[in-house]
């Protein structure tokens, strides 16, 4: 199934064939579902990508960074919706200025949900014709970030962050009844193993690849990723980025971790994000 609705400078990103490629996965069945898929960042490195379905305690359904909109991943949230008791989704979250390029194809599927993501990215796809006409429902800046309520069933389950001093607009959320933080591109969990499955390349092949693979992974002390995050998203706002790292934190302790980019983590989250982060505990 050919990707609809998306940029042509996307094309080259992912897959013209979803169907064949993803993987769609109940991580807490019933409860959480992820689509994961092949994704090359600049078309070179194999980042791998994922989109990630919650069925809220009410029924309703969230969406968290929308991948490929095919026939299976369909399915998927029609079983979910489906299931007792019966719901519709409800959002659908950009989670960064980045992770939107299927954002139309959901918003036009669902018409009902409300549409959350950070500052600048509204106007970003307004200047693209193709992407341009989906209506933000929740943007998150860092004047409103202490202050937005998104709805009384998605705040009952969801704690969230806007990252603002992160350089791609970050938005965090920790889904409490499973513990489970899901983000984009805070941190990484590469290689891109599960997302690479089901096609014929190596998550680890090419040079930039394993370069990538090598530093930004949540193995041993994470020096490399450390450095990456300090002198890399987060260099220039050294002291905000700290300030949301301990929002987070202050969330209490959870071992899942799904990020866009890489393996999904089922152990030791809490400790993977102090580790990631360390170089701003003092900021």
């Amino acid at each position: 199934m050919a990707n609809q609705g998306i940029s042509k400078s996307a094309h080259k990103l992912v897959p013209q064939d979803s169907s064949s490629s993803m993987v769609i996965r109940d991580v807490v069945p019933g409860k959480i579902a992820t689509f994961s898929v092949p994704f090359l960042r600049f078309g070179l490195i194999k980042f791998g990508g994922r989109g990630t379905l919650v069925k809220l305690k009410t029924g309703n359904l969230a969406v968290f960074s929308p991948v490929s909109l095919n026939s299976e991943a369909k399915a998927k949230v029609q079983q979910y919706a489906q299931a007792s008791p019966p719901g519709n989704v409800r959002y659908i979250v950009a989670p960064d200025i980045e992770h939107h390029i299927f954002l139309s194809p959901w918003a036009k599927e669902y018409p009902d949900a409300n549409i959350i993501g950070p500052e600048g990215l509204p106007e970003k796809r307004e200047k693209d014709p193709q992407n341009a006409g989906t209506k933000f429902h929740h943007v998150f800046t860092p004047q409103n970030k202490h202050d937005m309520k998104i709805s009384a069933e998605f705040d009952d389950e969801f704690d969230y962050e806007y990252m603002h001093s992160h350089g791609n607009k970050e938005l965090v959320f920790l889904h409490k009844p499973t513990r489970t933080l899901i983000e984009a591109d805070l941190l990484f969990n590469l290689p891109p193993t599960e997302q690479f499955s089901k096609t014929d390349d190596d998550p680890n092949g090419g040079i930039l690849t394993r370069i990538f693979n090598g530093m930004l992974n949540t193995r041993g002390d994470m020096k490399w990723h450390k450095r990456f995050l300090y002198y890399g998203p987060g260099v220039a706002d050294r002291k905000g980025f700290a300030e949301s790292v301990r929002k987070i934190q202050s969330w209490g302790e959870f071992d899942r971790i799904i990020p866009c980019h890489g393996d999904v983590v089922e152990q030791g989250g809490s400790r993977i994000l102090a580790q990631a982060t360390a170089y701003f505990k003092d900021k």
